[in-house]
This record gives structure tokens, C-alpha cells and sequence, in this order.
């Protein structure tokens, strides 16, 4: 499958947009590969639509309509072959990215000695507004594990936290912990945009452009062709 640019094709279609966006980390590696798949699929799919259309012109037994009947309905194929590999890709990012989140939201479990850890909190709950914000952070970031825990391992209001922000920061430990989990998840969440923008611009866009016409027009000629082809059935006598 080729990964040159084709200038009938909106650049924003081309698979390398994936990575553009997403980023390309040791972290993220093999997470997006169905994603990369599909996202190769459709532009690929969309190559083929245009070689069919310019291959239709050369029939000299077809007429314009003809011809886009014709590229219309090799669209069709393509149209739903790739619209089963992004949903299928979109799914597995999403299913994916939801097991991350849990874990990032996941409880704490303290390590630091039952004394040890009623004074932490009990010096936390005696902090102030920012101060009390401040000093959970620079735990985290600081890697110091037995006050960040005391904190995090138990319900919030024993440390004067509000559970709002004792979830936060619950996901800023796990984050800071499991960075490569935190880049993963980002990574899965951005390519679900890229299959959602890739996906209505392919849809909308760029398959009327690759047979050559809006699908009105395909629709009433498509009914033409019908109409026309019912004046050659035998009709039986009743």
C-alpha cells in the first residue's frame, strides 16, 4: 500500500496527519496501529475512486452518465469496507482509552505507617486554600510517595480535601507514576478525533469528489438508468 501523497486528495485525509497530531512516542507504540490501518485504508480507498473514475472515461461505450454510475458504485464498495475498518478502530481506541482512565481514577492504597499517616493529614487539614493545593502537589511531583499516599489513600475530608479535587489529584499520582499510560491514553483520545474529522471529511467531502458528482445527481441517474432498463423487460399479459 503506498503512502504517497496524492494531490487529488485533501492532505488532511493522508495517514502521516495521524502522528502529526498524536505524536510518534516509544510510549504510544502499537496502540494506534488499527487506527494507522484504517486511516491507510480510507485514503488508499479513495486513490482506487479516483483510478476508477479516469479508467471510465476511457470506455468509449459509456456515456458521461455511465461513467459515474459506474465509479459510483465501485464508491459504494469502498465506502462501506472502510467505514467498518474505522469504526472498528474507533471502538477499539475507545474501549481502550476507558480501561486507561479507570486506572488512572483507580484508589490509593497509603504507605505510609497508620501514625505516620494520621499526622500528615492532620498537618494537610491545618493548611490553607493554595497552601494545602501547593503542598500535595510538590508531594507528587517530588516523588515523595508516604505523604502524597497518606493523602490520597483514604477519604478526602480527613485531609480538609475536597473530592473533587482528591480525585484530581488521584489522576495527577497515577499520571505522575505511569507516565507511559497518561502518553497512551492522550494518544487514544486524540486519534478518536482524527478518525471523527478523517471520517465526515472522506463521507461528505472527498468521495463525491472522487466519483466526480454530488450523490443527488448519482441518485437521479441511478433512478434514470432503472427507469430506462424497465422498457426492456418482457411483460407477460395478465
Amino acid at each position: 500500500m503506498s503512502n504517497d501523497i496524492d494531490t487529488r486528495i485533501s492532505p488532511t485525509l493522508h495517514p502521516a496527519r495521524l502522528k502529526h497530531v498524536v505524536g510518534d512516542d516509544n510510549a504510544t507504540a502499537g496502540v494506534l496501529t488499527s487506527t494507522e490501518t484504517a486511516l491507510r485504508g480510507a485514503y488508499e480507498a479513495l486513490r482506487a475512486i479516483h483510478n476508477a473514475r479516469e479508467a471510465a472515461k476511457t470506455n468509449p461505450a459509456w456515456t458521461e452518465g455511465q461513467q459515474i454510475i459506474a465509479t459510483a458504485d465501485f464508491a459504494d464498495n469502498q465506502r462501506e469496507r472502510v467505514s467498518k475498518a474505522l469504526d472498528a478502530a474507533r471502538g477499539e481506541l475507545v474501549t481502550g482509552a476507558d480501561d486507561l482512565e479507570r486506572e488512572l481514577a483507580a484508589p490509593i492504597t497509603s504507605k505510609a505507617a497508620a501514625t505516620i499517616s494520621t499526622e500528615i493529614r492532620a498537618h494537610v487539614k491545618g493548611l490553607k486554600g493554595q497552601a494545602r493545593i501547593d503542598f500535595i502537589r510538590k508531594a507528587i511531583v517530588g516523588g515523595d510517595d508516604v505523604t502524597a499516599t497518606a493523602v490520597l489513600g483514604t477519604v478526602p475530608f480527613l485531609s480538609g480535601v475536597d473530592p473533587k479535587m482528591h480525585a484530581a489529584f488521584t489522576r495527577m499520582y497515577h499520571e505522575h507514576n505511569a507516565p507511559g499510560k497518561a502518553a497512551r491514553l492522550k494518544a487514544m483520545r486524540g486519534a478518536v478525533d482524527v478518525i471523527d474529522d478523517n471520517w465526515s471529511v472522506f463521507l461528505l467531502n472527498e468521495l463525491e469528489k472522487a466519483v466526480g458528482a454530488p450523490w443527488g445527481k448519482v441518485s437521479a441517474l441511478r433512478a434514470a438508468k432503472t427507469k430506462a432498463e424497465e422498457a426492456f423487460i418482457l411483460k407477460q399479459p395478465g
